[in-house]
This record gives C-alpha cells, sequence and structure tokens, in this order.
C-alpha cells in the first residue's frame, strides 16, 4: 500500500520525465520484435491466429515477471531499496499527470486560437484524423480521450496495484499496450491481435464500472450534474464498439452535460459512431480542464477507498 500511495503521488508531482526510459515503452518495444519473429513463421490466419496467442502470453508474463524478480533481489539487499523501486515502479504505471499535462497542452493552444498546434499535439493522444477540426471539436477529442482514459489509464492499474503491487500492474499494462498496438480489426491484425483484443476487454470490465461509479461520485464531490452523470451512464454505456470504453466518457459527458461520440475520420474514411450525452451546448476549451478534475477526483476516491477496503481485509 505504501509504495502505490507514494508512487501516485510522485506521478503527480513528477509524471513522466521526458528522455527517461520509460518501463510502457519498453514493453512497446518487446510487442514490435516478438511479433517480428512471430510473424515470419506465419503461412495462414490459422497460424496467425496461434502467433497471436503467443504473442501475448510472452508479453503479459514477462512483463509481470521482470519487476517480480526485480523486486524479489531487490529486497534481499533491503526491504527498504524494494520498497522504493517499487514506489518508482507505481509512478510509472499510473498515468494521471501525463493525462493532464497531454491534454493541457491542447488547451493551451486552443486559449491562444493557435489552431494547427493545437492539433499537431491533439494528433499525439487521440487516432482519428485531426487536419479539419475546428476548436469545439479539438476540446471534444481532448475530452473524450481524458474521460476513456480515466479508467485504463489510472483506474485500471490502480486496482491491478492494489490487488498484487507492481508486477500485476505491469502485466495489466502488458495486456493494455498489446491492445492498443495490435488490438485491431484491420487486415494486419484481425488475426494475430484478435485474442489481446478479447483479454483487453476481460481485463476492464470490471475495473471500467468501478471507474464509472467513482466517477459519478466524483462528479458530486465537485459540484458537477452528478444526476446527469448516473442517468447519461445508465443510458449510453453501451454506445461504443469496445464494450468498456463508454462506461466513463457516458459519465464524463453527462457531468459537463455535453455530446461525445459521433462520427469521425480515421485515415481520412468516416466512421460513424454512436453519440454519448445530450447536445445540449457545444464543447468548449474549458472542458478540458473540468475532464482533467473529474480524472484526478475519481483517481484520489479510488485510492482513498481501495487503500481503505485492503487495510480492512488485512486487519481480519
Amino acid at each position: 500500500m505504501i509504495p502505490l500511495i507514494l508512487g501516485y503521488t510522485l506521478d503527480l508531482l513528477v509524471g513522466d520525465p521526458q528522455g527517461f526510459p520509460h518501463p510502457i515503452r519498453l514493453i512497446g518495444k518487446m510487442i514490435e520484435n516478438v511479433e517480428r519473429v512471430l510473424r515470419k513463421k506465419c503461412k495462414s490466419a490459422q497460424d496467425e491466429r496461434r502467433a497471436g496467442i503467443i504473442l501475448w502470453f510472452v508479453v503479459v508474463l514477462t512483463s509481470y515477471a521482470v519487476p517480480l524478480v526485480i523486486l524479489w533481489l531487490s529486497s534481499k539487499i533491503s526491504l527498504l531499496l524494494a520498497g522504493a523501486i517499487e514506489t518508482v515502479m507505481c509512478a510509472f504505471i499510473l498515468a494521471t499527470k501525463s493525462l493532464k499535462d497531454e491534454s493541457m497542452i491542447v488547451h493551451k493552444y486552443l486559449e491562444q486560437n493557435d489552431l494547427s498546434s493545437a492539433r499537431k499535439y491533439l494528433s499525439y493522444i487521440v487516432g482519428r484524423d485531426v487536419e479539419n477540426l475546428n476548436s469545439n471539436q479539438i476540446a471534444k477529442a481532448a475530452v473524450e480521450t481524458v474521460a476513456e482514459n480515466t479508467s485504463d489509464g489510472v483506474i485500471a492499474p490502480m486496482l491491478f496495484i492494489l490487488i498484487g503491487g507492481a508486477p500485476l500492474g505491469f502485466l495489466y499494462k502488458g495486456i493494455n499496450t498489446l491492445d492498443s498496438m495490435v488490438g485491431y480489426k484491420n487486415e494486419k491484425y484481425i488475426n494475430m491481435g484478435r485474442f489481446s483484443a478479447l483479454l483487453d476487454d476481460a481485463a476492464n470490465f470490471l475495473p471500467s464500472r468501478i471507474a464509472s461509479y467513482l466517477m459519478i461520485t466524483a462528479s458530486y464531490i465537485l459540484n458537477m450534474d452528478y444526476v446527469s452523470a448516473y442517468r447519461i451512464y445508465k443510458r449510453d454505456r453501451y454506445n461504443h464498439k469496445s464494450p468498456n470504453s463508454a462506461h466513463t466518457e457516458s459519465v464524463c459527458a453527462g457531468a459537463l452535460n455535453i455530446m461525445l461520440g459521433g462520427p469521425n475520420y480515421y485515415g481520412g474514411t468516416l466512421v460513424t459512431k454512436p453519440t454519448i450525452g445530450d447536445d445540449k451546448r457545444p464543447v468548449v476549451n474549458d472542458d478540458i480542464k473540468k475532464a482533467n478534475k473529474l480524472m484526478y477526483a475519481t483517481s484520489l476516491l479510488c485510492l482513498g477507498i481501495g487503500i481503505t477496503v485492503k487495510f480492512l481485509i488485512l486487519s481480519f
């Protein structure tokens, strides 16, 4: 519990230092290298599906085993050393400050009416085409990113850490990184990425729902429209191709009384998606700040409640 508390605090203070070798980037490199080796042996769609399963187990088990061995070896030297290393690990696993910082860069350029720079930095955190987005559409995309990633970037890894420490947190990040890199339904990954996509859905099933109720509570604490947050959540939480992604998005849309989702262009192709929330007003730049406040409050609630529950369980 102590490394999680300290790691969360460290993440809020420092975030992800630029130029420092980030463990999640190392997981990404491992995925690329293992995929490259496995693809050379694939002659059919069935081979690709089998390779996808092997890829998943290699990446996920390695993501768990490496930090586990590091912590075990360091504990043989000193428990304080192991605690310090696990604290840094927890800070790397959580993405609270980096999520805020990346979205607030977009906010800064929108504030300056520099749409070109706002689009540029937005492109680093979203997958859609950004070239023709106006200021309201840019703000909406940034809010959607913060809302969706509140679950899989902050709450889900925190819950995994609470259950099994930093090693289980890295196991989750392995699952999540695999989905973000190979979990697509395009020609390249429809077979190899299928297993990773399914297991990511399974891993996020409970965390996304826990995150949503924590976010509804946070909207009440922040004096946002918690009644609408709950109503929109119950109505629109499945308005997404993923069974989990619209849960926190729908809460955020309701709390801010805005509409998220809807059609967007990806690679020049218009992709029609359901809307989330009611179109009561346009999404504006200030909504990025509000979404971040909601994300921070939700993460603090999760940490406080999670630590309390774990302490009570261990007390028995």
